[in-house]
């Protein structure tokens, strides 16, 4: 944290964010629009909620990337003479109400990600057992977060530093390791389903909810991936953790958004989908296949 390797990290980390607000802006402007504008006649408490939950990942997300600009400002710009340089001052305002304010974002801009992947599991699966260890791990999130919110916005707390950064291993390694799991369970789901579609009806006809844009955005990879990058450098203490670390909060908004999305567009699964996947029937006779096939309705 004293070198300028974190510091070029930070810089770069916030110009990052700039760049990847500004396409979450165009995603939830696209989400709101098929919203009020293909289903303002029929609009139904999912659509409701798809409106609600989009808007407030772009207040939190908002907030994140506000905090952190003011905390560039201030240590660069404003108080460029500080005493010991822009590492003193870090050290000295890492707990300020505004970043107390960001990290809170961060850590409920993470529950609210999850929250949602833990649902979307549940309509792949359409099994409840298979949500016991993720909600577990997402109760521990939520005890840690609380945690680590505290400590941070204690008085000399920092991040990076001290008991927060091992209260921070602790909360990320769990968050990132329920990011995993939720993954693992959408993508394997889907992945075997497409093969078992695409051996009877093709890949064009299964793309939709088969083909590998559906297989990332519906199991959020890019957020997964940021987090393991973030947590493994948080844990080395690495110089570039900072950045990770912007990446990974801009995707806790971005992978729900582009979610979001699909759902409105009507190409995500739903539990039509589910049922139609593990309804279907193949009869063979004299070397043809013949499917019986319900097409899916509207999604959730």
């Amino acid at each position: 944290m004293d070198n300028a390797v974190f510091q070029n990290a930070f810089y770069v980390g916030n110009a990052f964010n700039f760049i990847l607000y500004g396409v979450e802006l165009v995603l939830y402007f696209q989400t709101m629009q098929i919203l009020l504008k293909s289903r303002r006649a029929e609009m139904k408490t999912p659509d409701r909620f798809m409106m609600v939950f989009s808007t407030a990942l772009l207040f939190l997300i908002t907030i994140y990337v506000a905090t952190e600009s003011i905390l560039g400002e201030e240590m660069w710009i404003v108080n460029a003479g500080y005493p010991g340089g822009s590492a003193a001052y870090l050290q000295a305002y890492a707990s300020a109400w505004y970043q107390t304010m960001g990290t809170a974002s961060g850590i409920l801009l993470q529950l609210m990600s999850d929250g949602l992947l833990i649902y979307r599991c549940l309509v792949v699966w359409n099994d409840r057992r298979i949500l016991i260890l993720p909600c577990f791990l997402w109760l521990a999130a939520l005890g840690m977060g609380a945690v680590q919110l505290y400590v941070d916005g204690s008085p000399n707390g920092n991040f990076f530093v001290g008991i927060a950064a091992q209260v921070g291993v602790a909360y990320t390694s769990i968050a990132i390791g329920l990011n995993v799991v939720l993954t693992s369970l959408i993508c394997g789901r889907i992945i075997y389903h497409g093969r078992q579609s695409g051996q009877y009806l093709g890949s064009a006809s299964s793309s939709t909810y088969y083909g590998v844009v559906a297989i990332i955005v519906e199991s959020a990879i890019p957020y997964t991936l940021s987090g393991i990058a973030f947590v493994v450098a948080y844990a080395l203490n690495s110089d570039l953790t900072i950045f990770f670390l912007s990446i990974y909060v801009m995707f806790t908004c971005l992978s729900p958004q582009l979610l979001m999305l699909r759902v409105a567009s009507g190409r995500a699964w739903n539990r039509d989908t589910t049922s139609t996947v593990t309804g279907m029937t193949f009869r063979r006779s004299s070397g043809a296949v013949t499917v019986a096939w319900v097409q899916s309705q509207r999604p959730d």
